[in-house]
């Protein structure tokens, strides 16, 4: 069976460590350990992690951490979520891996909501399940396509996916989107599967985004501590759900990781304590909030080559821009000759767009967007 590359990690690890301005990562500039546990109201000490023996830890993560990720869906209008709903994964990329395998038999579907984070869609060609997709709607502000979503559903669509806010155009779903996501997977008993890294990254409203958690028996939620609280070195990221569902993710697990680091474990407790977790999401929507004009500025000062709709959350945006170059071969070329990094289209499927992360310093966007602006000037007289 032919293989696909998952192309937007393929070019990450290609470049990545090359580069002087890195703009595809699209959480925030990550925290430093000694932040990390300078945060006041913490319990947790350079002393205690001292004081840790490194051995496993529980293999679905430890009581404290599964505990106050279930207190996030707790806080849903829905329903409340237990320990029990709750595995600890690798990354939000286990959790997607052993979904696939859970859930997917022969014969079913996968529809899929692009653009989006590729890896599910990916997975699922890989393993040989037809995939179907359901658009968004830039000139409606990457509105859901309700009407393509039903149309591509069918009695053997077996996992509906999407991800709320939206990688990478940062849109949040409206309650009716939402509704009928719910609507189009109860149809056909369908699950849905709801990436939700970025909830806690909002830039313009306060409360959170709404969960996917409890409106609908078969839902399963990923979370991770890799985007909206500025931790992706602690791999750390989890499935929300119904827990027999949890209990069969399990047993697969143990085949994948068997368990995240204990010292993972631990840190990702105390980021997600009621006392710490408040200051990382502030953290983060305060890079959000500052991050955005700074680009929306470079882009206006651009003369009209960029086309884009201002992101609700997350501190990325998917920006179409208005040259005769392709998506990767732009990318490529912004490596080489100004060493800044940022994503191509092409990885989410869409062509002839950029999405270029802004959740650092001022003095790093700055710099980067001068190198940008630099070369884009000397291919606006280049023949293509």
């Amino acid at each position: 069976m032919s293989f696909i590359p998952f192309e937007i990690e393929v070019i990450q690890s290609k470049w990545e460590k090359q580069i002087e301005f890195n703009l595809v990562e699209s959480g925030v500039h990550p925290l430093r350990l000694a932040e990390l546990l300078a945060l006041p109201g913490g319990e947790l000490s350079i002393a205690d992690l001292l004081d840790t023996e490194l051995n496993y830890p529980h293999v679905n993560g430890i009581p404290e951490l599964r505990e106050n990720i279930a207190r996030l869906y707790s806080l849903n209008a829905h329903t409340t979520a237990q320990a029990e709903n709750i595995l600890v994964t690798v990354g939000a990329s286990e959790a997607n891996n052993i979904v696939m395998q859970t859930l997917m038999q022969p014969g079913d579907e996968l529809l899929t909501q692009t653009p989006t984070y590729m890896q599910v869609w990916g997975m699922a060609l890989n393993a040989g399940y037809p995939v179907k997709t359901f658009g968004m709607l830039p000139d409606a502000g990457w509105a859901l396509d309700i009407d393509a979503l039903y149309r591509q559903l069918s009695r053997r669509t077996k996992i509906i996916a999407v991800c709320n806010p939206n990688n990478p155009t940062g849109y949040i779903m409206t309650e009716a989107e939402m509704d009928a996501i719910v609507d189009a997977a109860d149809r056909v008993g369908a699950w849905i599967l709801a990436d939700e890294v970025y909830r806690g990254a909002e830039r313009l409203q306060e409360n959170e985004t709404p969960s996917f958690f409890g409106r609908y028996d078969k839902v399963l939620c990923l979370g991770s501590l890799s985007k909206a609280y500025g931790l992706p070195g602690l791999r750390i990221g989890w499935v929300a759900g119904p827990a027999p569902m949890i209990e069969d993710l399990w047993r697969r697990h143990e085949y994948t990781t068997v368990s995240a680091t204990m010292l993972s474990n631990k840190l990702a407790a105390h980021a997600l304590s009621p006392a710490i977790r408040p200051q990382l999401i502030q953290r983060t929507r305060q890079y959000v909030k500052n991050g955005f004009p700074l680009l929306e500025t470079w882009m206006q000062e651009q003369q009209g080559l960029f086309s884009y709709v201002p992101p609700q959350a997350s501190a990325i945006t998917f920006i179409r821009y208005h040259l005769d170059i392709n998506s990767t071969q732009l990318m490529e070329t912004l490596c080489r000759e100004a060493s800044v990094f940022v994503g191509a289209g092409d990885a989410f499927g869409m062509d002839h767009h950029l999405r270029i992360a802004f959740g650092q310093d001022k003095a790093v966007l700055d710099e980067a967007f001068t190198r940008i602006s630099r070369v884009l000037k000397t291919y606006s007289t280049r023949t293509i």
